[in-house]
């Protein structure tokens, strides 16, 4: 049945309320219409278990703001700020956010980024019986503070340890830094991270074998790019809502400084697999999202070239939550995948 949203406007100061999601509406399904003293919006059930949104008012002196619903108390964090969110038929958050992980620590690192004129702070989260001299596994995080703080990364992998799910390991939360420039498919970040990055992690931790990389959105490209361009230095990719831009897909991305880039590297990708090293790798993507499209064909062409492809649409769109529910058990299951053989 259809899903309403409403919001009070009794004393007539709204000329025009609009919802803003994600959700692939026209202006018209999108706008609410007034009813009596409150404006009202009927949606077909979408293709989701929870829609994050906010609500653009227009008041009738011409004015115009985009607002959390007032009467919906239940937010999600979001890179951008604040959404409101609707949990809808069949959506529960993922258990083992209520599980006992294994203790961890942090330590701080500072790798000079040679050609990004930057250093970067790095933050490792180490199980906190682990001495750090002591080598073990190593997953690379791209976006790592903000996969941190918004979708929970550290506990979900103190939580698969503490199952057993996992062997011991350390996470690397890799800072964005100027992030159009440095996940767009910049050579100059594929090689820090494989020259500079993971060889002084080696060198301070101890690292079992190839690293795993994870990314979302155009972290999710970057980590793809810095595999192919050096694919020894990562033994599996966990790629969400990647940011793999197609002409056919994403000509509303065009006005991306780094479009045509990116087109040019996801184009190769696709078509030349002679220098390609197949590793494990899991892409999950909203059902619903925009990125669905390259995503499905991404995952068509690295199964083709040799990759252990497994492609997952969740019922989600693309943000910091969606891509936490799709840790258990995609993220497990894959980093198991690689380092138990």
């Amino acid at each position: 049945m259809p899903v309403a949203l409403r919001l009070a406007d009794p004393d007539g100061d709204f000329s025009a309320v609009r919802l803003a999601s994600d959700l692939p509406l026209s202006d018209r399904e999108r706008s609410f219409r007034r009813t009596g003293d409150e404006w009202v919006l009927e949606l077909e059930p979408p293709p989701v278990e929870r829609l994050e949104y906010r609500l653009e008012i227009e008041r009738a002196g011409g004015a115009t703001e985009t607002v959390c619903d007032p009467d919906n108390p239940l937010r999600a964090p979001g890179a951008f700020g604040e959404k409101s969110v609707l949990e809808l038929e069949g959506y529960a958050a993922p258990g083992w956010l209520e599980e006992q992980g294994v203790p961890g620590r942090t330590d701080d690192v500072l790798i000079r980024g040679r050609g990004l004129g930057a250093q970067l702070a790095v933050r490792v989260w180490s199980p906190a019986d682990a001495e750090r001299g002591r080598p073990l596994r190593l997953l690379l995080a791209n976006d790592g503070p903000e996969y941190d703080a918004l979708s929970s990364l550290t506990r979900f992998c103190a939580v698969a340890i503490a199952r057993g799910d996992v062997p011991p390991f350390r996470v690397a939360l890799l800072p964005a830094g100027d992030r159009d420039q440095w996940y767009s498919a910049s050579a100059a970040y594929a090689r820090v991270l494989a020259n500079d990055i993971v060889p002084r992690l080696r060198e301070d931790f101890g690292v079992v074998g190839a690293a795993a990389g994870m990314g979302a959105s155009l972290g999710g490209l970057a980590m793809l790019h810095a595999q192919r361009r050096f694919p020894r230095a990562l033994g599996a990719l966990f790629l969400q809502s990647g940011s793999f831009f197609m002409p056919r897909h994403d000509s509303q991305e065009r006005g991306f400084s780094r479009y045509a880039r990116i087109v040019r590297f996801v184009r190769d990708t696709r078509r030349d697999g002679r220098y390609a090293f197949p590793v494990p790798v899991t892409l999950t993507c909203g059902q619903a999202e925009e990125n669905v499209h390259n995503n499905r064909e991404m995952a068509t062409a690295l199964a083709a070239q040799g990759y252990e492809v497994t492609f997952v649409e969740v019922p989600d769109l693309h943000n910091y939550v969606g891509w936490r529910d799709a840790f258990d058990p995609h993220l497990s299951e894959l980093l198991r995948k690689a380092w138990t053989r």
